[in-house]
This record gives C-alpha cells, sequence and structure tokens, in this order.
C-alpha cells in the first residue's frame, strides 16, 4: 500500500507537532485529511472532505482516526457509498460529542453513530480519557464491530499524554494493513 493512502483523521483542534500523528505522516509519508475548521468542527463538512480524499485516491485505503476522528468515521461510514474503498480503521482515543462538557463544542457530531463499520477496524482506548469514558469507548467498539484494545491508564493518547511517536500503535496499524 502507497503511504499516501494512508489516510490520518486528526480529531478536534487538530493534531500538533508532537502529535503522534503529525510523527507517522512526517516518517512515513502518511497523507491528512486537513479540516476546514479544526476548532468548530461541522460533521457535514468534516464528512464531505473525506469523502472527497477518499475519492482521489487511487486504491483502498486505511484510515487512522484519532479523538473526534473516530466518530467521523462512523458518521462517514453509515451513510457513504464508498465504504468498500476503505481496507481497514485504526481508532483511537474516541472523542465522545454526546460527553457533557464536550457537547456545546461538538454537538454536530452528536448523536454518534452507532452502526457497524463495513470493514474491519480496531478501537484504542485509555481508561482515564477526559475526552470519553472507558464504558462509552467499549460501547462504541461494540456498535462498530471493532476489537476493542485496552491501553490502560494512557490519558488521550496524544502528545501531553506523553505519547510520542508511539510505536506501539504503528505495529497495530502495520498488522491492520496487512489483512
Amino acid at each position: 500500500m502507497k503511504p499516501s493512502n494512508v489516510l490520518v483523521l486528526p480529531g478536534w483542534q487538530g493534531s500538533g507537532a508532537q502529535h503522534w500523528q503529525t510523527l507517522w505522516e512526517q516518517r512515513h509519508g502518511y497523507r491528512r485529511v486537513e479540516q476546514h475548521d479544526w476548532l468548530q468542527p461541522l460533521r457535514g463538512d468534516w464528512v464531505a472532505r473525506l469523502e472527497d480524499v477518499l475519492l482521489s485516491c487511487d486504491e483502498p485505503v486505511v484510515l487512522v482516526a484519532h479523538g473526534l476522528g473516530c466518530v467521523l468515521v462512523a458518521a462517514w461510514a453509515a451513510h457513504s457509498q464508498n465504504c468498500h474503498r476503505v481496507q481497514a480503521a485504526l481508532l483511537v482515543a474516541p472523542a465522545d460529542a454526546e460527553q457533557l462538557d464536550l457537547f456545546a463544542r461538538l454537538r454536530s457530531f452528536a448523536p454518534v453513530a452507532l452502526h457497524k463499520l463495513p470493514f474491519p477496524s480496531v478501537l484504542v482506548a485509555s481508561r482515564n480519557d477526559t475526552l470519553c469514558a472507558f464504558s462509552r469507548a467499549r460501547l462504541f467498539a461494540f456498535a462498530w464491530g471493532s476489537q476493542l484494545i485496552d491501553y490502560g491508564d494512557a490519558g488521550h493518547l496524544n502528545a501531553q499524554a506523553g505519547v510520542a511517536s508511539w510505536p506501539e500503535g504503528h505495529v497495530l496499524l502495520q498488522d491492520l494493513m496487512k489483512n
């Protein structure tokens, strides 16, 4: 698989310079799906942008989503006629758009789509992620048909949580790409 067909889907506020998604893009040549507005996300805009980028790829893609990017994958897959173009998805630390303290900023992503994804997926969740209770992450994994990986107490699995380039996560991605 060409690195440009690994689509990186950052979440709300994007992924900064020290985020593992950014480091993977730099190290491996993966392609970020840039959104028009990272701070005030609109589900319709984000879904349309993912669809556009996906259609520009010349072979099946693997999605690498973090935070709100995970919820984007579910929303996109619930409506797209192009799900067959996705080989697999790595979903990391989903952001719960229905969580009370997030709802005001992420309301267009609520309710979170709870349909089975039509491609293999792995959801990695932390037990102390402030953006998604582990019980909700477990519910998302079940609804989406994702394999759930309990990553223990690792925060939001981002640069602030000390994940750095997250080599263990890249191993998970490599395994998904083999299928």
